[in-house]
């Protein structure tokens, strides 16, 4: 067993000198492809592409032979980007997760450095409530009194470190060396598991050669900097979409699913004979994933969700991310010689060859936004000409590169939104790619709290510049037209469409992110909704729905009394997974329609046992609730998709209507009881529309019920048989969907 030992005040790791022996060819495991429609439409863009850059090394402007080179290295380098993602994501894996075996010894590792309290008491009582038996840790890189209080209180063994050395990599090694255990999953400080997580992982492990299993970093915010929603056609897309839906699967399916540091299992005895987690880089996940790979072990990508986090609220800590993961790739690069490597196969050596490349990217970018501004304020052209024999190869390969991109995304890759992040992180990552010279990175932890991000404007001065320069580019291109004619007509109207488009997505990139760095809220409110019975003082109780959620605040429907005033203090029950959650609070706002009516009042909990506020948060982290209960989604239809549609008449997919919900009541048909049970149903726009009824407990199909829906003006009996369709786990209990019409 590799052992673990302190040096001159360092953690150093002693590696076995007899490597692991090759691993067998990976089983074949189910995949899918493009199918037949896509994969025509894919090698039609191979051909126009090849076509079209073979044409244009013949265009190049002999008076501006430097810019016409610069130009065509940026197209060339995006076609050769292009193929590479094709080939990641020609077939994905397709995965079931196996039953694991009884009696693996399991330990849990939660780092954390400056997180607040609250953050690892929610990702603490979620990952002790974890399914299958294991043992939990904290490992405090920040030797705090608070944080060795918390890990006692939940029963957690507790590690600190006076030294940081190595960063995360050095505070898990620092770790290993007192687990015993046969398997470590890892999380971070903000990514609350789910109550089957272990168990939907640890069966993968029945192969002696897979090393570790990595699944989706899935982020609970849905207001953050990455996340994208149409509450119209109920979806919430980020910028890691693609990656964890698509490009993981089709890594996986090449053995080169890439660890990504929180939400996966690591077998400990792999880990010992790679020498423990990477470090001297600042990207340890990437590096671990490499190590494992040339050591022979396999990886696994299982795709669904099974941990949620705090993804970055503004642009400042986004950027400031996506800086070191490319910092670190660079670091990779250089220290592990991919491309040179004897140990990895040419299919992984081009997967994390792609990995690599994406920082790139940003120069290319910079190209791209700078290139209509030379145009136009100098006339100097990187083409020969502007003509006819250009815009027939130009037009169709540039209208098929999105169209590809969008097909081969699977419905993930939406090309607007990717083609603004990639104007918000263009400089970011143009200034990773000087980690492949520069020798020290130094490890910086993304900020995790929600609040304003003061440094927004700073962190977009890039994306001002271009918007500035662009936008400034057109009225002196026609000035200098109109003058002497400086460039023909036709390249003056396409440079203008150029330089506007650039204006475009920087304005875009500009108001979202100062509109999202003004955000004050300190805390995410989860649109869930939760029945609850409020009394207010003499009152008679009030059964009403809870919606805008956190452990600190609600917003409360239901049949208010008019006369209620702001600071009155008010108790009642929520009704939860694990059961009925009693609940003091103070009313801070209200809320009223056009004839001055309450319709809902704003609350702050007054809590007096944190026992109760972990019930809470124990049934709103660590779960896909919010987008069951509402109906999210985030796979968009493809082009292709709403073709087919169009000639055979399919219908799109159905989307949950739970734009509202109420309370509902109910009970056995043939008893007349004084406390019914307590659920709650969504109220459709429209009669006739589907009713989606969510209970606390499964319902008995051989039992009949009556159901009466609670609204402010009374309530009403809802006729049909309930039919389950889903039940969501939470870490608590699960909750269970049904459907009936109404």
């Amino acid at each position: 067993m590799t052992r673990f030992k302190r040096k001159s005040k360092r953690l150093e790791i002693a590696t076995p000198s007899a490597l692991f022996s090759d691993a067998l060819p990976p089983p074949k495991m189910p995949s899918e492809g493009l199918g037949p429609a896509r994969t025509a439409l894919v090698m039609v863009f191979l051909g126009v592409a090849v076509w079209y850059l073979t044409w244009r090394l013949g265009s190049f402007n002999p008076d501006a032979l430097a810019f016409s080179i610069v130009v065509y290295a940026a197209e060339a380098f995006g076609f050769l980007t292009a193929v590479l993602h094709l080939f990641m994501c020609w077939r994905l894996s397709v995965r079931e997760a196996p039953q694991p075996r009884a009696g693996l010894s399991v330990d849990v590792l939660v780092t954390t450095y400056n997180e607040p309290v609250d953050m690892l008491r929610r990702t603490l009582l979620a990952a002790r409530s974890m399914d299958y038996p294991h043992q939990t840790w904290l490992l405090d890189d920040g030797d705090r009194a608070e944080m060795r209080r918390l890990a006692g209180e939940f029963g957690c063994r507790y590690i600190s470190r006076r030294e940081n050395t190595s960063a995360k990599a050095g505070n898990l090694n620092n770790a290993l060396r007192f687990s015993t255990a046969e398997f470590v999953a890892v999380f971070d400080a903000d990514h609350a598991p789910a109550k089957d997580f272990l168990v939907e992982t640890l069966g993968y492990f029945t192969d002696p050669h897979v090393g570790f299993v990595q699944t989706p970093q899935d982020f609970y915010n849905l207001d953050s900097y990455q996340h994208r929603r149409s509450r119209a056609r109920r979806l919430v897309w980020t910028e890691q979409s693609l990656f964890f839906r698509v490009i993981q699967r089709g890594k996986d399916c090449r053995n080169a699913a890439i660890l990504c540091g929180s939400c996966a299992v690591l077998r400990r005895s792999a880990l010992d004979k790679i020498g423990g987690f990477a470090t001297g880089t600042v990207t340890e996940d990437l590096h671990t994933s490499i190590r494992f790979h040339k050591r022979g072990y396999r990886s696994v990508y299982h795709a669904r969700s099974l941990a949620f986090g705090l993804a970055p609220a503004n642009v400042v800590p986004f950027l400031r991310q996506r800086t070191r993961w490319g910092l670190g790739a660079m670091q990779v690069w250089r220290r592990e010689r991919i491309l040179l490597s004897r140990r990895l196969d040419p299919a992984q050596k081009l997967s994390y060859l792609a990995t690599v490349l994406t920082y790139f990217d940003g120069w290319a970018k910079a190209v791209f936004y700078a290139a209509p501004v030379l145009v136009l304020t100098t006339g100097i052209m990187p083409l020969a000409t502007l003509d006819y024999d250009f815009l027939v190869r130009f037009i169709p390969y540039y209208l098929l590169n999105f169209w590809v991109y969008e097909e081969v995304g699977r419905g993930f890759g939406r090309t607007l939104q990717i083609e603004q992040y990639n104007m918000a992180r263009f400089a970011a990552f143009l200034w990773a790619t000087f980690g492949l010279v520069r020798r020290r990175v130094r490890f910086s932890v993304t900020k995790k709290e929600l609040g304003p991000g003061d440094k927004s404007r700073r962190f977009v001065v890039p994306q001002y510049l271009v918007l500035v320069l662009n936008a400034a580019a057109i009225p002196i291109g026609i000035f200098l037209y109109a003058l002497h004619h400086t460039l023909p007509l036709g390249a003056l109207v396409a440079n203008i469409a150029w330089a506007s488009v650039n204006s475009g997505l920087a304005a875009m990139v500009v108001n979202f992110s100062l509109r999202i760095g003004s955000f004050r809220r300190r805390e995410y409110r989860f649109p869930v909704p939760v029945p609850a019975r409020i009394r207010l003082g003499g009152d008679a109780p009030v059964l009403g729905i809870f919606d805008d959620v956190s452990s600190s605040g609600f917003r409360f429907y239901g049949a208010i009394p008019p006369l209620l005033g702001i600071g009155r203090p008010l108790e009642g029950d929520l009704f939860i997974a694990s059961g009925r959650l009693p609940f003091s609070a103070t009313v801070r706002t209200a809320f009223r329609d056009r004839e001055q009516r309450v319709t809902g009042i704003g609350c702050s909990f007054e809590w007096p046992d944190e026992a109760e506020r972990d019930r809470l948060e124990l049934y709103l982290y660590g779960t896909d609730l919010q987008w069951a209960l509402n109906g999210l989604g985030e796979q968009a239809r493809t082009p292709l998709e709403r073709l087919r549609q169009i000639f055979t008449g399919r219908p799109q997919r159905a989307a949950l209507d739970a734009a509202r919900w109420a309370p509902v009541l109910y009970h056995e048909a043939r008893h007349s009881v004084t406390a019914p049970e307590v659920g709650f149903v969504s109220v459709p726009a429209g009669d006739g529309e589907p009713r989606t009824l969510a209970t606390l407990r499964p319902l008995d199909p051989a039992v009949e019920l009556r159901f009466r829906m609670v609204t402010r003006t009374g309530s009403q009996a809802l006729p049909g048989t309930p039919v389950l369709f889903k039940h969501v786990q939470t870490p608590a209990a699960p909750v269970y969907l049904y459907q009936f019409a109404a």
